[in-house]
């Protein structure tokens, strides 16, 4: 199995960034499963930062996870990776000059791309937070992380929600990060065709990814592909059902019966879901 260097790993997604297609991202989250996904002849793969914090910690996605924990891991999978790997790099570990440090780390992990969200992290504990820092807060942050980039050619995607703004919101935050100087523009919380082009008739020349956690609404590609998104993330399957057959594997050879949990439910009984749970009420007075 060929191993392409990093610069043209980063020329790869570039490429894709600049076609007229929509390819499909496989998720990894170890230098097997990159290595397989590379095999397989996907044209990409994605470093989850919450597959991160449970395959690195075992722990929900509360932000728990660091830059140095998740930068390993991106290390050992941008060593053996044939395809370019985009790293969900969250906030960028906290302000624009931790952004570019972030941005420092993951190139020298050997990532092809990396995206960096407008959410206002860490969240309220035990909550997805729709908060989202303020616009030009956000633009700095993408100008200090294409002042960190060292290689031309990683790509800095930019990341909203969708979800949380109006349309007007997100393309203004859209272009005002394009006009930044990033590299594409990711968002989440599309909900169908309809939301998506009420958006992209108004960026016609900006590559799009989008993160769907395969919405059924959102499944054509050649549609998508017409709307100028060239990256799609379904979700990160390939984790959890890694984690539903180990389970199985060592249910079977201990002689335990049979379960029908399946790999949500194997996620809330064995990460440190619930030890967070009672460090929360301990110590914030968190009632659930």
């Amino acid at each position: 199995m060929t191993i392409a260097s990093q610069h043209d790993l980063r020329r790869q997604f570039r490429a894709l960034l600049e076609s007229r297609a929509c390819y499909d991202a496989a998720s990894v989250f170890d230098p097997m499963s990159a290595r397989i996904a590379g095999d397989l002849h996907f044209e990409v793969g994605i470093l989850g930062g919450s597959v991160a914090a449970l395959q690195v910690l075992a722990a929900p996605d509360y932000a728990l996870i660091t830059l140095s924990e998740f930068v390993e891991q991106a290390t050992r999978i941008g060593r053996v990776a044939s395809l370019p790997i985009i790293a969900d790099a969250d906030h960028g570990y906290g302000n624009a000059i931790n952004a570019m440090r972030t941005v420092a780390e993951l190139e020298r992990a050997g990532v092809a791309a990396l995206t960096l969200e407008d959410t206002l992290l860490p969240p309220k504990y035990g909550h997805k937070t729709t908060d989202l820092i303020p616009l030009d807060e956000a633009v700095g942050k993408i100008r200090a992380a294409l002042e960190a980039r060292i290689d031309p050619q990683l790509s800095i995607i930019a990341r909203t929600n969708a979800e949380q703004l109006t349309v007007e919101e997100t393309i203004e935050r859209a272009k005002a990060y394009q006009a930044a100087g990033a590299d594409g523009i990711c968002m989440i919380g599309i909900k169908d065709f309809e939301h998506l082009e009420s958006i992209t008739r108004h960026l016609p020349d900006t590559p799009l990814m989008l993160i769907t956690y395969g919405n059924p609404k959102l499944r054509d590609m050649a549609r998508l592909a017409e709307n100028g998104v060239r990256i799609v993330v379904n979700g990160h399957a390939a984790y959890f059902a890694a984690i539903k057959a180990t389970y199985d594997c060592l249910r079977e050879q201990r002689g335990v019966g049979p379960s029908d949990l399946n790999a949500k439910e194997l996620c809330t009984k064995y990460s440190t879901l619930n030890e967070y749970r009672a460090f929360a009420r301990e110590f914030m007075n968190v009632q659930e």
